[in-house]
């Protein structure tokens, strides 16, 4: 009996440390798990209406020289002075979670309340205006270039939407030369981005590994192009002149309308309905542009502009309006879907701006439900994978389209702990070179 006890509390015993250790295995691979996280953006639900960064009283791609301040405006159109937080999340080159602790990247505090916020005055529409400011007397300062996640939270600490946003250092100079593409059959369609990363401030070391590039399209990340290696070096210049790699199809200027004065028919704006509690506005009916020539369109890149002629704060005086679109593409495969873009809604494709395709009017039709003032557009057509497909655009591809491209170039060297955005290079399709 006592040589039985003997054996039998060995046993237990490591019964117990196996439990232990299994314990440990399920947290590790729990955290490592949740620090390998892809950080999509999540639209907001439908109260949640004009998502913007802000600079220098400016809606902007949120792309911004570290150090400098910004800040996330919303409308909340419940109007009831909603408690909202926010959480800042430092991602890697891939948009994982970083492993750098919260500590060595934001000066102070985040999971705050936002404070600043404002009833909308003298509206049809009731909303509570929302105002984000970075750095604020919680967050001091983002100490550390690289991507971010900002998540707004509700009461119950769930997520509402998250945006994405960039800081970058200013130590590294991007020369960019927008060409036609290099391949015959896409002469006419596309655009290739001929650059180089120059440095007098940083050695690179291994720079087919340590240096990450993204080319961004009218800022837009969801057509981001990635993982571009450096064709060769010159001394520490780093030279990507590729055929195919760094072609983007040029598409066709965005459309717009205008409703400064929500009262009244403005550009591209056939005929307001005043019957309801909100102001209607019926917009011309587009025609798909892919069949026919380019022409000059004046366009601002999909950017938008919050405004109210007849008021003194655009921000809380504006008003939202119902605004109804209409598309005729009689050769459209219907077996995809087309959506309204713009960075109105960060160029979501949720079902919020999918098209409805009326048989009676043989048109695609939708209404939105946006703030007045001037606003970019464009059509796209999805499949049904959720892919956009650039190549059959409904209006078209065309290499005099204007566009705007940025580089970003990412850093890491072989002691860092984190991917840092070391330089940004900006160029337009109007000094396009054959």
């Amino acid at each position: 009996m006592v040589l039985l006890n003997s054996l039998y509390l060995p046993f237990s015993n490591l019964i117990i440390m196996l439990n232990s250790f299994f314990r440990k295995i399920i947290l590790l691979l729990i955290i490592t798990s949740a620090s390998a996280q892809v950080e999509n953006e999540i639209a907001p639900p439908f109260n949640i209406k004009t998502v913007s960064f802000i600079q220098n009283n400016q809606n902007v791609v949120p792309i911004f020289q570290l150090g400098s301040g910004f800040q996330l405006q919303f409308d909340d159109l419940y109007g009831n002075e909603a408690d909202y937080y926010y959480e800042i999340i430092h991602c890697d080159y891939n948009w994982k979670h970083s492993e750098i602790p919260k500590n060595e990247y934001l000066q102070g505090f985040d999971n705050q309340r936002i404070q600043n916020y404002t009833n909308s005055f003298n509206t049809l529409q009731l909303y509570s205006h929302y105002t984000l400011s970075i750095p604020n007397q919680f967050t001091q300062q983002l100490r550390i270039s690289g991507n971010y996640i900002l998540k707004v939270l509700n009461n119950d600490k769930e997520v509402v939407f998250t945006r994405k946003f960039i800081l970058y250092e200013d130590l590294v100079t991007v020369p960019i030369q927008v060409k036609r593409a290099r391949t015959v059959s896409n002469v006419e369609y596309k655009h290739n981005l001929d650059f180089s990363i120059k440095s007098n401030t940083i050695t690179f070391q291994n720079p087919l590994k340590n240096v990450k590039v993204v080319l961004l399209q009218n800022g837009k990340f969801n057509s981001a192009i990635k993982n571009i290696q450096p064709q060769y070096t010159i001394g520490n210049d780093l030279i990507y002149k590729y055929d195919t790699e760094t072609q983007y199809w040029a598409g066709n200027e965005f459309l717009y309308f205008e409703n400064k004065d929500v009262r009244a028919a403005n550009n591209n704006i056939a005929r307001v309905d005043a019957s309801t509690a909100i102001y209607n506005s019926y917009l011309y009916t587009n025609n798909a542009r892919a069949n026919f020539p380019y022409s000059v369109y004046e366009d601002v890149n999909g950017n938008f502009v919050v405004r109210n002629l007849n008021a003194a704060n655009s921000e809380i005086e504006a008003d939202y309006a119902w605004v109804y679109f209409s598309l005729s593409a009689p050769t459209f495969n219907n077996d995809n879907a087309i959506y309204i873009n713009g960075m109105f809604n960060n160029y979501s494709l949720t079902p919020e701006f999918k098209m409805d395709y009326n048989p009676k009017k043989g048109i695609y039709e939708k209404a939105l439900l946006l703030k007045q003032g001037f606003t970019n557009f464009e059509y796209v057509i999805v499949d049904r994978k959720g892919a956009i497909d650039n190549e059959n655009a409904i209006d078209g591809n065309f290499y005099q389209t204007e566009n705007d491209y940025s580089i970003l170039v990412y850093y890491r060297a072989n002691t860092d702990r984190y991917d840092r955005v070391v330089g940004k290079g900006n160029a337009n399709s109007l000094n396009i070179i054959n």
